[in-house]
């Protein structure tokens, strides 16, 4: 088969493996598994030989008209280059494992085959998303994860939360949909075609009449679909759904799409120096803020969610200054590492018998009961601290590398003040990042919570999945930074020696710092025997002991407001810990800026509909009431009653007749 016939194959077959999946799930519940994996599994093979076709050389494309519009044509169109045939096989790969995890995860789920056929449904929009050459058909993609996300994330639709968190991921994600629909409509509209091939040659030729305000209309549906700041608060929320659904969410799909439409688009992008520094500047943002807010979380999903919104931000600071290859190979290295850190976190949950018990506090002795958790997620957390030789180390320095390269003033590519924007909030949070990495490690591992339940070893299919996505979170990125510059732009993607030192300094000191504080938060509370408890708000009995408390409380003023002396991340953010916990309060600035109104503009309407309108309409129907009541008193049913009145009508007429007569 040629290469065309394979790529249109890849997002087929997980879509016609969902519809078969919901039309087999009731009548023929033992061909779901198979259905669910075997699709996504032969997608996968499919990707990676178009990727080996395709070898990072010319683009493969094709077009076919799919409708004819009477002005700008809508094309179905493959546009496959080295880029896109290398995250279709990350996107294949981490789906493949979570169909094969979920087996085992949600063996005892009933409503098991509706999710696995949306899962299948996701992969397939994420393989149109990656292949597609048409911004319409791209957006067909876009919007079909969208509502995926939304039934996926609320698959637990018992619980508030999730019905809750399924909602605000629909909304905030169609807020950015919205300016993100006008913004490709413009483009468009100035290009004169929705193909990317065309698109592209028109920003090349200098014919893009409106670059910055397309720009920024596309920047908003990126942050909402790629967690970016100010879009990104229903990412930790969606935490709520089950594991595997996270893991595809952040490693492979959904949140990925924003950051590839970007690379996919960069020139568009790189005609407006505003459109650089505002992405340079959602960057920073992002990652700081992140990071700041992973320190806080005691929920191990929450810390994973707000990690992965950190990630992105190095992907979208690395598109600020201008190379794509940077960001698209951290987008692979992270795809990996990523997935790993959610289904290890999903074997620690499993493990507990629940998939609501995700608190670090309340973990104890989960090293020697889950090793296969434990050194896997050793080595995603390792590669997500970038620390060397795991693959986070390789992909982060090229965007910290890329980043060095622009401070040295403005390039065609981008303004000088996106480089510095990106290089050092890229260093503070790698600083962070190794920071609540560790935090994770410690509380989770080595922790002296509540001992959970034993409910013996986990499933084959989820343990084999752990070791399958350790190997390219160990070794991806040595290999992968030699040979990817052949299959991008060619842009050296090796790690430079200034911020090679720079960032794996202040990663091992985060980690460094943090190890300390739980070892002297450790050695306070071992002074008092673990039933010696202080009550407090935030901890968890075992947790907080009473010498510890007492002895950090005079630095908070009160005992009620100290920090867990289990937790370092209390003690290193100290009074920033409890704005930081709550995603600094952007939740509370959503719900007074534009919830509280809306609320408010309903009730205005529901009074005005209710007092108002439907007065009149009560009005209206209350003359032909009335009037039909004395009508109906005069339907008396008594046939002398009628006799009489019409005697008596005559008589009148008969008189009135005369009366006129006369006067005549």
């Amino acid at each position: 088969m040629t290469t065309t016939t394979l790529a249109v194959l890849v997002p087929l077959l997980p879509f016609l493996g969902a519809a078969a999946g919901l039309l087999l799930g009731r009548t023929a519940p033992g061909f779901v598994r198979p259905l669910a994996v075997l699709p996504t599994l032969a997608a996968l093979v499919l990707a990676a030989i178009v990727a080996v076709r395709q070898g990072g050389d010319a683009s493969v494309t094709a077009a076919t008209e799919l409708t004819p519009t009477g002005s700008i044509p809508i094309e179905l169109a493959l546009y496959i280059d080295g880029f896109a045939a290398l995250v279709a096989v990350v996107v294949g790969l981490v789906a493949t494992c979570v169909q094969i995890y979920s087996t085992g995860y949600l063996r005892e789920d009933p409503r098991y085959p509706s999710y696995a056929a949306l899962v299948s449904l996701f992969t397939s929009a994420m393989f149109l998303v990656v292949y597609s050459g048409d911004l319409i058909v791209l957006l067909v993609g876009w919007e079909v994860m969208g509502i995926c996300s939304y039934f996926l994330v609320g698959h637990y639709w018992e619980t508030p939360e999730a019905r809750a968190a399924s909602i605000k991921a629909f909304l905030v994600t169609k807020l950015g949909d919205v300016p993100f629909l006008i913004g490709l409509f413009a483009l468009a509209t100035d290009a004169g075609s929705f193909r990317i091939t065309k698109v592209l040659a028109t920003v090349a030729h200098g014919g893009l009449d409106h670059p910055t305000p397309i720009a920024l209309l596309l920047l908003a549906g990126v942050a909402g679909k790629s967690a970016q700041f100010p879009l990104h608060t229903w990412l930790p929320d969606a935490m709520a759904g089950p594991t595997p659904v996270s893991a595809l969410i952040h490693a492979a799909t959904m949140v990925a799409a924003g950051v590839y439409f970007i690379a996919r688009l960069l020139p568009v992008f790189e005609a407006s120096s505003a459109a650089m520094v505002t992405l340079a500047a959602m960057a920073a943002v992002t990652m700081v803020g992140s990071g700041l807010a992973a320190l806080a979380q005691d929920d191990i999903k929450r810390v994973l969610a707000y990690s992965t919104i950190g990630q992105l931000g190095y992907m979208t600071g690395a598109l600020a200054v201008g190379d794509r290859g940077a960001a698209v190979f951290h987008l692979l290295s992270h795809g990996a590492f990523k997935a790993l850190l959610f289904l290890a976190a999903g074997v620690i949950i499993h493990a507990a018998g629940t998939n609501s018990l995700a608190a670090m506090s309340r973990m104890s002795h989960l090293r020697d009961r889950i090793p296969d958790a434990y050194w896997t997620m050793t080595v995603a957390l390792l590669a997500l601290a970038a620390i060397p030789p795991f693959s986070g180390f390789f992909s982060k320095e090229s965007v910290l590398g890329a980043a060095e390269h622009i401070t040295a003033g403005h390039t065609e590519h981008a303004p000088g003040a996106a480089g510095w924007l990106v290089l050092v909030a890229g260093l503070l949070t790698a600083l962070l990042t190794a920071a609540y990495a560790t935090r994770l490690w410690l509380l989770t591992f080595y922790g002296r919570g509540a001992e959970a339940p034993d409910h013996g070893r986990q499933p084959l299919t989820m343990t084999v999945v752990l070791w399958v996505l350790a190997v390219p979170s160990l070794a991806l990125g040595g290999l992968a930074y030699r040979t990817l510059p052949d299959w991008f732009d060619g842009n050296d993607l090796a790690p430079t020696l200034t911020t090679s030192v720079l960032g794996t300094g202040v990663a091992l000191a985060g980690g460094l710092v943090t190890y300390a504080a739980w070892r002297h938060l450790a050695g306070l509370a071992a002074r008092v025997p673990l039933g010696a408890v202080a009550a407090h708000p935030e901890g968890d009995a075992g947790l907080v002991e009473a010498e510890a408390i007492a002895t950090h409380a005079p630095a908070y003023g009160d005992v009620a407001s100290a920090p867990d002396p289990a937790d370092p991340g209390r003690l290193l953010l100290g009074p920033l810990h409890r704005h930081a916990a709550v995603g600094f309060h952007l939740d509370a600035v959503y719900q007074a800026l534009f919830v509280r109104p809306v609320q408010a503009g309903a009730s205005l309407v529901r009074f005005l509909d209710r007092e108002v309108v439907d007065t009149y309409v009560r009005g209206a129907g209350a003359l032909p009431r009335w009037l039909g009541a004395a009508v109906r008193r005069a339907q008396t049913g008594n046939v002398q009653t009628y006799v009489s009145a019409l005697l008596a009508g005559t008589v009148v007429l008969a008189v009135a007749a005369l009366l006129v007569a006369s006067g005549a």
